[in-house]
């Protein structure tokens, strides 16, 4: 069933994204008059195709999923001795520079737009996400160091408010790239009268973090947590080990072997960490102190053995619904965009110059796996996922490579500044040499995916 679901969630994405693509080359060649042959979702050989419109233009569905393309007509393509004259005039290399500029342009400026508005439509629904509380950190990491205790509330990082977990988290993957240490202001009880809350400034340095940990749990790294519930017992689970030793839904779990248990988290941490050692419960319950004693059974999972007393304890975050009015969230959904884009555009510099392993490089197996686990997350996780993707592939297609968007527009900007356009010969010897970096880029992507299967 997972596996119907995650084909079904690719293609939809893949669907998406490349129809979005190529109706922005499409609808801005139609503006600018050239005539456009064939649409096709697919590449290769077209299996289904209808004709439409004015021009009876081919839209077509191809064999080959991975792509799509828009056929204009193009003297670089064939004899156009049987075009009419009239026809001739709408030729794409008849049009101005600027026409086929923006043409070449409009299909990852279309994937920009996708991911503009689906975000501007998720800030405006609003999301619930976790709030960005923290749980107190080990002693031995930089975030104790800098003076976070846990149970802080992060109000902004680097002066930009924040109001959700995933702000905090983008800002400080911000701060990893480029190796800056970030600034958080927290908003903590005053130790004078607790009832009052005070704003506080920190610095955490985040020069420990690698850029290839960034997939990772790297905020855990630094010592910056979610904060968690406390220890209430919720449903305990007949004849396990939690029942056997008296645990009852309700209690609260104050310390494990006379270490202080301030959440569930550290709770399920110690357990899991003694399979088959007693432990010493202390806990109050309606009120009272009371001491049990509790012996994790052995589990084991991918071959690591841990402890587990069969009892449910809370460890959903506290969350807020994060929402904006329809100008803001489009602002929000601009601004989003563009950090991603440029985020992912450092993040290729830094491939190329060797600061980041390609491990990092994905393809279609990851995307795919991706895309089935945030469909079965849910509708918001899902459309997340298919406008951080647009905003990828419109990076990568901007990438000054021949085939790609991007090599043809550096094409058209020497042909602005030189006034002539590139000559047939070199175009024909870059685009081979493009075809072979992009089939290098899918060797090295399909590599990396299967890699993470097998691991």
């Amino acid at each position: 069933m997972h596996f119907l679901q995650t084909i079904l969630a690719f293609a939809v994405v893949l669907g998406v994204l490349i129809i979005v693509h190529e109706l922005g080359h499409y609808l801005v060649a139609r503006w600018c008059g050239v005539k456009v042959l064939r649409f096709s979702v697919g590449m290769g050989k077209v299996i289904f195709s209808r004709r439409y419109g004015p021009d009876q233009t081919e839209w077509a569905i191809s064999v080959l999923p991975l792509g799509g393309y828009v056929k204009m007509l193009d003297a670089r393509e064939g004899d156009l001795s049987h075009v009419s004259p009239a026809d001739l005039k709408r030729e794409f290399t008849r049009q101005s520079v600027w026409r086929r500029i923006a043409i070449v342009a409009a299909g990852p400026l279309a994937n920009f737009l996708l991911a503009i508005l689906v975000f501007a439509g998720l800030y405006v629904y609003g999301i619930p996400e976790p709030a960005p509380k923290l749980r107190a950190p080990a002693e031995q990491s930089v975030a104790y160091k800098a003076g976070l205790r846990g149970g802080e509330l992060v109000t902004a990082v680097n002066g930009e408010p924040i109001q959700i977990w995933n702000d905090l988290r983008w800002q400080v993957v911000q701060g990893v790239v480029n190796n800056k240490p970030v600034k958080l202001d927290v908003e903590r009880a005053n130790p004078n009268s607790p009832s009052e809350k005070i704003i506080n400034t920190l610095t955490i340095p985040v020069d420990s973090i690698s850029a290839e940990e960034l997939e990772g749990d790297f905020l855990v790294k630094l010592g910056i947590d979610l904060a968690r519930p406390r220890a209430i017992l919720g449903q305990v689970v007949p004849d396990g080990p939690a029942m056997l030793a008296g645990l009852k839904t309700g209690d609260l779990v104050t310390a494990v072997n006379g270490v202080v248990i301030p959440d569930g988290m550290a709770l399920v941490e110690a357990v899991r960490a003694s399979p088959g050692k007693n432990l010493k419960i202390d806990l109050l319950r309606d009120g009272q102190p009371l001491s049990l004693n509790v012996t994790p059974e052995e589990a084991s999972k991918d071959g690591q053995v841990f402890g587990r007393i069969k009892v449910e304890v809370p460890m959903a975050p506290e969350m807020v619904l994060a929402s904006h009015g329809p100008i803001t969230a489009l602002a929000k959904g601009v601004q989003k965009t563009w950090d991603t884009s440029a985020m992912t555009l450092k993040m290729v510099g830094k491939m190329i110059v060797g600061e980041v392993s390609w491990k990092n490089v994905t393809g279609p197996i990851t995307i795919a796996d991706y895309a089935g686990q945030t469909a079965r997350i849910g509708l918001i996780s899902y459309l997340s996922f298919i406008a951080f993707v647009s905003i990828s592939l419109g990076v990568m297609n901007l990438l000054p490579i021949p085939v790609l968007d991007g090599g043809h527009l550096l094409y058209y900007a020497v042909e602005v500044l030189t006034g002539r356009p590139v000559s047939e010969r070199f175009g024909a010897i870059a685009q081979r040499a493009g075809i072979g970096i992009l089939m290098t880029l899918m060797l090295v992507a399909v590599f990396n995916d299967i890699n993470r299967l097998i691991s």
